[in-house]
């Protein structure tokens, strides 16, 4: 039985399941976790700021040692029920070496939260973060937000917050539905009214800072077909975006041009910021 864009329900899981789409997924997992300890352990100063009640509304701030410095504020993916901020530390890597200021951002995972509280959440962290950038010896005028996977489903969910000055979307989900009727949902727990409310490309801001929505060439189909169908949806609004396909890179290997310094993403995130 067709249940989405053709798909019975064992197509449509696979549609979604990045882990199982690319042969070495966990490996990728593994040397970042290693990557991100050791960054964390050589920026130690400013981890674990509590910026709610709940236990993971922590972010880690990363300086770039310049006083006065840009700030992004990176969004960890997971289909927001897996991973954490720790592991993702190794992407500040490459903003850093450009003078950027990196803030990577913890949220409560599902089922614990419903997405509504996630994004909520979130919102908070981003509103507590720009509130305390003049404290930390950054340019509260010069905030950031990006996110990879679900963190690039959050990113598009903040864009109509005014303290964002530009963002970069990576590899996002910007319309649940495919979502609420696969096998994520079994810990997402999706309505259809929920679906609704956080699909990004249902409720585009009326106004919104510059935002560049990128994605693997050799992503999913459908990973790929949701970033270039928001963004052809973000500029019929009239709205100022790039789209950025990064041709040989699959799910895992596109946030590592963020990582990366010099990389492609990285050069992106630049040419916004600077």
């Amino acid at each position: 039985m067709s249940l989405y864009r053709g798909m019975d329900r064992a197509a449509l899981d696979a549609a979604y399941n990045n882990s199982a789409a690319v042969a070495d997924s966990a490996g990728f997992i593994a040397r970042w976790e290693e990557k991100s300890a050791a960054l964390r352990h050589a920026l130690p100063e400013h981890l674990d700021l509590r910026y709610g009640a709940a236990p993971r509304a922590r972010l880690d701030f990363f300086t770039a040692g310049t006083k006065g410095a840009p700030t992004l504020l990176f969004i960890h993916g997971g289909y927001w029920q897996r991973n954490a901020k720790e592991m993702f530390s190794f992407i500040a890597s490459g903003p850093l070496a450009l003078g950027i200021n990196v803030a990577l951002l913890g949220y409560t995972l599902a089922p614990e939260a419903r997405l509504d509280s996630i994004v909520d959440e979130c919102r908070n962290g981003l509103a507590w973060l720009h509130g305390h950038l003049a404290q930390l010896g950054a340019d509260p005028r010069r905030l950031f937000l990006s996110g990879w996977s679900a963190g690039g489903h959050l990113t598009a969910m903040l864009m109509d917050m005014p303290v964002v000055r530009g963002a970069l979307a990576i590899s996002g989900i910007y319309d649940l539905e495919p979502i609420r009727l696969n096998y994520l949902n079994e810990k997402l727990h999706l309505d259809e009214r929920e679906d609704e409310r956080n699909s990004p490309i249902r409720h585009l801001p009326d106004h919104a800072p510059p935002l560049i929505i990128a994605v693997g060439g050799d992503e999913l189909p459908e990973l790929y077909r949701q970033s270039e169908s928001y963004f052809a949806a973000w500029q019929e609004e009239g709205l100022a975006g790039v789209f950025l396909p990064l041709p040989g890179c699959h799910h895992y290997t596109v946030l590592e041009e963020l990582a990366r310094p010099g990389g492609a993403l990285g050069e992106a995130l630049a040419g916004m910021v600077f």
